[in-house]
């Protein structure tokens, strides 16, 4: 099931209840079209509903990437180039999403299990993130993730 959600407002504050697969929403990224081309430009805590501590990218790609969740990170995902289907769980439900358009970014908060797969030959993931990175701050497994959060698993 790939979800596509309308753009909504992106000045509501990011969600409080860490694993709201309900809070995951599309960002429109602002975008400056003239005769030279396109300029997509993002400010934290102006386009984004939070401050930006870290921005990096996935590329180069040969094999699913994510297979974790962020305890208390808060994260705009866009497709710099190409496309990706990213899936997300909260251990009972899952939603995927086609990030395939560099204006559009996929919000999501803290304490979602996260997969990334299908990209594209060339495919860049650029993702803004609210906190540095910590190991700590992850959660590396699917058994460990239902025990996080309380779910009996399988």
């Amino acid at each position: 099931m790939t979800d596509a959600p309308p753009p909504t407002s992106l000045h509501r504050p990011p969600t409080a209840v860490p694993g709201d697969l309900d809070a995951v929403r599309w960002i429109d990224l602002p975008s400056h079209a003239d005769a030279r081309g396109v300029l997509t430009a993002v400010e934290g805590g102006r386009d984004l509903p939070f401050a930006i501590a870290r921005v990096y990218f996935v590329h180069d790609i040969v094999q699913e990437r994510g297979g974790h969740a962020h305890r208390d990170t808060h994260q705009v995902v866009v497709a710099a180039h190409g496309q990706f289907t990213i899936t997300l769980s909260d251990g009972t439900r899952e939603r995927a999403f086609v990030v395939s358009d560099i204006r559009r970014g996929l919000y999501l908060g803290p304490m979602l299990f996260i997969r990334l797969h299908d990209f594209s030959p060339g495919a860049v993931m650029a993702s803004l993130a609210s906190t540095h990175y910590d190991t700590a701050r992850s959660i590396r497994s699917w058994p460990d993730y239902l025990a996080a959060i309380g779910h009996p698993g399988p």
